[in-house]
């Protein structure tokens, strides 16, 4: 998964604000992040920021937008990757989640902390989780499905709760056997 830093300086002030939330967002949580923390970051005024960002929530929206982009983009690149490199289902899956996770920002996935953090205080963040995971599911269809077989929502699934044990500290090795073991399961059938 790529990182979202460049050089922010160059960048308008809109894009500069939200490259400063989805990091701060993604680092720290999204409530723990107030507003004047990300106007520091981002090196614009409170008149900027509310001009481009009404409110946090509309700024919280935009970051889930910008991290679902950046993120499917990367998913869909390593698996296909990988694949084209010869790799079969399974392994492409293991080789690009082993990659994310080993990651010294990785804390996790983004939609699902969003949904812990705010999902019982504001629904349309579920929608917004429930849609990031259907197209999750969508490409590992169209890049892994055989003989018309979905395979999407179970490897969903199992990524879910591989990212969830790894974010928790369990030793990487341990989850990935679990997962390897468990996908390719799944790709068999």
């Amino acid at each position: 998964m790529p990182s979202a830093k460049s050089s922010s300086d160059a960048l308008p002030p809109r894009e500069r604000i939200l490259v400063a939330a989805h990091a701060l967002f993604y680092q720290e949580g999204i409530r723990a992040t107030g507003v004047d923390r990300i106007i520091d970051q981002a090196s614009v005024s409170k008149v900027t920021f509310y001009r481009q960002y009404p409110s946090k929530d509309e700024l919280i929206r935009a970051y889930l937008d910008y991290r679902h982009g950046l993120w499917m983009s990367w998913f869909e690149t390593s698996l296909t990757q990988a694949l084209h490199a010869g790799a079969p289902a399974a392994q492409a899956l293991s080789t690009s989640l082993r990659a994310w996770f080993s990651r010294a920002d990785f804390r996790g996935c983004a939609f699902l902390n969003a949904a812990a953090e705010l999902g019982s205080s504001d629904p349309e963040i579920l929608k917004v989780v429930r849609q990031h995971k259907q197209e999750m599911a969508a490409v590992l269809d169209s890049l892994m499905a055989s003989d018309g077989v979905p395979v999407g929502p179970a490897l969903s699934l199992l990524i879910d709760g591989a990212i969830v044990h790894a974010q928790m500290g369990q030793p990487l090795d341990d989850v990935m056997d679990a997962f390897d073991a468990t996908a390719a399961a799944i790709l068999q059938r």
